[in-house]
C-alpha cells in the first residue's frame, strides 16, 4: 500500500508537452513538427494516445491531423489526407510528425496532446506554422555568409601558400647567388 502520496505526485507532475513554438517552412517542402513529452507515469504503449489537431488562421473549425494509439492513424479525409507521417518514438518520449509538401492553407496552429493513463491532465503543445514562398532573409543571409566565408578562407589559404612558395624560391636564389659569388672573379673593365 502506497497511500495518497503517489496519487498527489501524479496530479502535481501531470503530463508536460514541449514543442518548438514557431516554425517556418517553404511552400512545397516537408516540415517536421517536433513534439516531446514528459510523463510522471511509466509509458504504457497499449494505452498512450497522441492527438494532433489544426486550427487555421482564418476562422474555421479545428481539424484532426493525426492520431496515435498503439500504431499511427493518419487522416483518411480532409486537407491532410496522405500528407502526414509519423516521425515519433513513444518510448523515446517523442510525438513528432512530418507534414509533406506543405501548402499555404496549412498556415495556423498545430496542437499536440499526449495522454498516458493515469497521466491524462497537463499541458498541450502548440506550434504556429508559417508557410512562405522562399526561405526567410535570415536563412538566406546565413547561407550566403557560410558560402562567402568558405570562399574567403580558400582564397586566403591560396595567397598564403603562394606567398610561402615565392619566399622560398627567393631565398634559394639568394643562397645560390651567395655561393656562386666567391667562385667568380670579376674582371675590371678598365684593365687591359
Amino acid at each position: 500500500y502506497y497511500g495518497p502520496t503517489p496519487t498527489l505526485v501524479h496530479l502535481m507532475d501531470g503530463m508536460r508537452v514541449y514543442t518548438s513554438g514557431d516554425v517556418e517552412a517553404v511552400n512545397g517542402t516537408d516540415v517536421r513538427l517536433k513534439c516531446t513529452f514528459h510523463t510522471s507515469a511509466p509509458i504504457n504503449a497499449n494505452s498512450l494516445t497522441i492527438s494532433w489537431s489544426f486550427r487555421p488562421l482564418v476562422p474555421g473549425r479545428e481539424e484532426s491531423v493525426f492520431h496515435y494509439q498503439q500504431k499511427p492513424y493518419p487522416p483518411v479525409e480532409g486537407i491532410f489526407r496522405k500528407r502526414v507521417a509519423w516521425a515519433g518514438d513513444i518510448m523515446g518520449r517523442d510525438a513528432s510528425i512530418i507534414i509533406r509538401q506543405v501548402k499555404f492553407t496549412y498556415n495556423g496552429t498545430y496542437i499536440c496532446q499526449v495522454k498516458n493513463p493515469p497521466d491524462v491532465h497537463g499541458t498541450v503543445g502548440e506550434i504556429r506554422l508559417r508557410v512562405v514562398t522562399t526561405a526567410s532573409f535570415s536563412e538566406l543571409l546565413l547561407l550566403a555568409l557560410a558560402i562567402g566565408g568558405g570562399i574567403t578562407a580558400v582564397v586566403i589559404l591560396l595567397v598564403i601558400i603562394l606567398s610561402c612558395r615565392r619566399c622560398k624560391k627567393r631565398r634559394q636564389r639568394q643562397l645560390e647567388g651567395n655561393e656562386e659569388a666567391p667562385c667568380k672573379e670579376r674582371k675590371d673593365p678598365t684593365a687591359w
